[in-house]
Parts: C-alpha cells; sequence; structure tokens
C-alpha cells in the first residue's frame, strides 16, 4: 500500500437507542417493533429513534407518534439517555481493543470514523475483514448491531455507510472514487448525501444540478458566486475527494470559545414566566464557568417566540431545518463585560439586563438561549483586570459557588436548589434529570 493510500471505516450503531431498549428487553433489535419516544408528552412529540423492523414498514426515522400508523402494534420505551451514554461508551471501549484513541474520531453518540491504515499489516487483514471482526464483537459483547462503510477518505467512508450500506442486505458498504462516480452520480435526492440538506439541494435545484454527477460537471464560477468557499467543498465531494485526514481533525482547535444553555419550553411562556426561566439559565451557566474553571467575556441571550399557524405552514411549504428557524420569530442582545468573569451575579445581572431591553414582553415564548462568549481558562494570560470590582465579594462567591458544584457533582444536580427553582414555571429541576433534552432514565 503507497503512503498515501489510507482506508477510513465509517461504523453506525443502528438504530441506537432503540436497539439498546430492545437488547435491555432480552428482544432481537433488528426483528423487535419498538420507538423510543416519552409517552408522558403530546403525540406530537418526536420518536427518538425507531427500530429497524419499524422503518420496514415504513415508520420514519423522527418521526412524531401521531405519525406512526395506528394499525402497527409497537413498544414505546421512554428514553434513558443516561443508559445510552453508558452503552456507547461500552461500545468505544471494543473499539479501543482494535485501535488506538488517536486513529479514532467519535462523529456522534452512534458513530465513529476510523482510521485502520496502519493496522491492516497488524491484523494481517483487509479493510473490509476488519470491520467486519469489529461489528462482530460488538453485536457478541453489546447485542448492539451495526453498519459500517469504507472508503479511501472519510467522505466516501461516510457515503458508504450513508448509500450503499443502507440498502445493503449485510448494512457494508464500499466505494472508492470510481465506484462512487459509477453508482451514485446519478443518484437522488442530494439531500442523501453528507452535508447536503433541503436548502442547499433547493439552490442546487435552480442551477440546473439535480444529482452529483451534474455538480461535478457544472461550471465553478456560478457555484463560488452562490455558495462562497462552501463551493470548494460541494465540487471535491461531487468528485468523491475529501483531503482532511483524521490527524487534521485530531489537530484542530477553535479559535473561538463559548458556553450555552438552550432550551425549547414545553408550552407556550409569557413574558414573567420565561423570566424566571432566564434566570435560571443564567444560574447555570454561571455554575458551568466555575465548574471548567473558565471565564467569559460577554453574555447574550437568544428568545425564539410563538410561531403561528401561517408561519408553520410557510416553513412546511419552503422545507428544510434552516427555513424552518429562518421562520421563527426572535430577538436577542449581547453585553460585554468589563473583564473575563465567571461571577454568578455579574452574568446573573446581564441576562436579566438583557431580558428587559430585549425581549418583547407581549408576544409568546417558545425556545430559549443563553450564551456566554468569549470564553478562556482562568489564570489565562493577558486578561484584564476589572480595577473597579471588588475582589473580596467576588473571591467569596466564587468559593461559595465551588462549594454547589463539589454538592452537584457528588450527589446530583439537584442536590443544592434555589427558591426559583421551585417556582411552578420554572424548568431547571425537571432538566436536571435530562441528558440532551431527554429524559436520564435515572
Amino acid at each position: 500500500m503507497a503512503s498515501d493510500d489510507r482506508q477510513y471505516l465509517c461504523i453506525d450503531l443502528k438504530s441506537f437507542y432503540a436497539s439498546v431498549e430492545c437488547v435491555e428487553r432480552g428482544l432481537d433489535p433488528m426483528t423487535t417493533r419498538l420507538v423510543v419516544a416519552d409517552p408522558e408528552r403530546s403525540d406530537k412529540t418526536i420518536c427518538l429513534a425507531v427500530s429497524p423492523a419499524m422503518k420496514a414498514l415504513g415508520v420514519r426515522n423522527r418521526c412524531r407518534v401521531f405519525e406512526i400508523p395506528p394499525d402497527i402494534d409497537y413498544i414505546m420505551a421512554t428514553p434513558r439517555m443516561a443508559l445510552y451514554v453508558e452503552r456507547s461508551a461500552d461500545i468505544y471501549g471494543v473499539y479501543l481493543t482494535y485501535l488506538a484513541p488517536e486513529d479514532i474520531h467519535v462523529y456522534s453518540i452512534d458513530e465513529v470514523f476510523m482510521d485502520v491504515t496502519d493496522y491492516l499489516s497488524l491484523y494481517g487483514c483487509t479493510a473490509r475483514e476488519l470491520g467486519e471482526r469489529i461489528r462482530a464483537d460488538v453485536l457478541a459483547r453489546t447485542g448492539i448491531p451495526a453498519s459500517c462503510g469504507i472508503g479511501p477518505n472519510l467522505y466516501l467512508a461516510k457515503i458508504a455507510l450513508d448509500i450503499t450500506a443502507k440498502h445493503s442486505p449485510n448494512f457494508f458498504g464500499e466505494l472508492d472514487e470510481e465506484s462512487y462516480k459509477a453508482t451514485l452520480w446519478n443518484h437522488r435526492p442530494l439531500t442523501d448525501f453528507w452535508r447536503i440538506g433541503e436548502g442547499i439541494q433547493r439552490r442546487l435545484a435552480l442551477m440546473g444540478i439535480h444529482t452529483m454527477g451534474e455538480l461535478a460537471m457544472a461550471p465553478e464560477e456560478p457555484l463560488y458566486k452562490e455558495f462562497g468557499i462552501d463551493a470548494e467543498i460541494l465540487i471535491d465531494h461531487a468528485w468523491g475527494i475529501e483531503p482532511v485526514r483524521m490527524e487534521h481533525i485530531k489537530a484542530y482547535r477553535s479559535e473561538s470559545h463559548s458556553l450555552s444553555s438552550g432550551q425549547v419550553l414545553m408550552r407556550d411562556y409569557n413574558y414573567s414566566d420565561a423570566l424566571t426561566v432566564a434566570k435560571e439559565m443564567a444560574d447555570g451557566v454561571a455554575l458551568d464557568l466555575v465548574r471548567q474553571g473558565k471565564l467569559a467575556s460577554s453574555i447574550s441571550i437568544w428568545v425564539g417566540y410563538a410561531m403561528t399557524a401561517e408561519m408553520r405552514a410557510a416553513a412546511r411549504e419552503e422545507g428544510g431545518m434552516r427555513a424552518w428557524y429562518r421562520s421563527i420569530p426572535s430577538s436577542g442582545g449581547t453585553k460585554r463585560f468589563p473583564s473575563p468573569t465567571n461571577s454568578r451575579e455579574a452574568i446573573y445581572r446581564a441576562v436579566v439586563e438583557l431580558f428587559e431591553t430585549d425581549v418583547d414582553r407581549d408576544t409568546p415564548i417558545r425556545r430559549m438561549t443563553v450564551n456566554a462568549g468569549g470564553v478562556v481558562d482562568e489564570g489565562a494570560s493577558g486578561i484584564q483586570l476589572d480595577l473597579f470590582a471588588d475582589g473580596e465579594r467576588l473571591d467569596s462567591e466564587h468559593r461559595r459557588q465551588e462549594a454547589v458544584a463539589a454538592v452537584k457533582a457528588r450527589f446530583g444536580n439537584n442536590a443544592v436548589l434555589k427558591g426559583i427553582d421551585l417556582l411552578p414555571e420554572a424548568t431547571g429541576r425537571e432538566r436536571n434529570r435530562q441528558i440532551g433534552g431527554h429524559k436520564s432514565g435515572v
């Protein structure tokens, strides 16, 4: 194998949440009809996962409960996010018996990329054989089935997984640049391809481009005019090219850092009730900064108001998540601090001030985000001190926050609560029992 020849695997755990729930019940993930959704929410709640048997009946992944045909009998499993995180960690442990961590990139809780190039001679096998071995080991140890894509670069491995393996009876796909062009240049829809959403597909369609083959042959100048620098990615991917390698991913460091807390409220909130939630979120962001030993240079809020029926209809007609979010009426603002801080008092006061000046008092609120921007390490060089701050009071507050963080770390986030957390409109206690906005199961 030449020095520049690489072999990548992209492994995806099939219907991961649903498969975990099946295994926990002693059921076959491939034949059991099961959906993961919270029965305590309305039938409009999204199913976090549906088992392969449900997909075979035409039930879409991430559908809403009411969209499941009433004549299908199935098990509804309440989300247990803590369990899924634990099983994901178990499976990552399986991967580590084959590869070093620097050759694995965790793309999501149920999907990883692997650069297996330097392991093939060690194990005396092909990339396909190594992928099969890893899949079989994961299944034997955890009961979770997996799909696998193979390619000479990260993009082709991902496409081999997402498109080729999906239509293969053995859930394995393999592509190189030539087979990619031969088999997928005419594939539709374009949204099946990694990094092409409905919005990009629609913009390409207006240019007369409906397939990857047409994109590869299209004049480049109009593409750069329409998509800017992102046109380079589209053109490379049309030809099956991906210059980014595993070492580039591992070496990447973001130039800017932030810490956010966001939530979608379970009902429309009026201004006063939403302000209560914003105060809770400010407390949470301040405590997270202390926990991580970070300081924030600014604080921002974003509020998404409830959409009217007309807005929802327009968003559905345009299609795509970007269109949906563009349709959400919103407002917000940012406040910079004199010097970076993790003071609960300063962050709390900033959020309240922004809320009072930038949020419409008469429009129902459905979504909220509090973001700490310009995050740096405590003690980082070059930090400008605030000469007017009361250092003694800040030190006392910081020690108090550290004590609260220590108690929560040991006994759970609901071990220490403020009076505001007990108000009926507050969401903090419930969110503390969640992971990623869903029930943790503990």
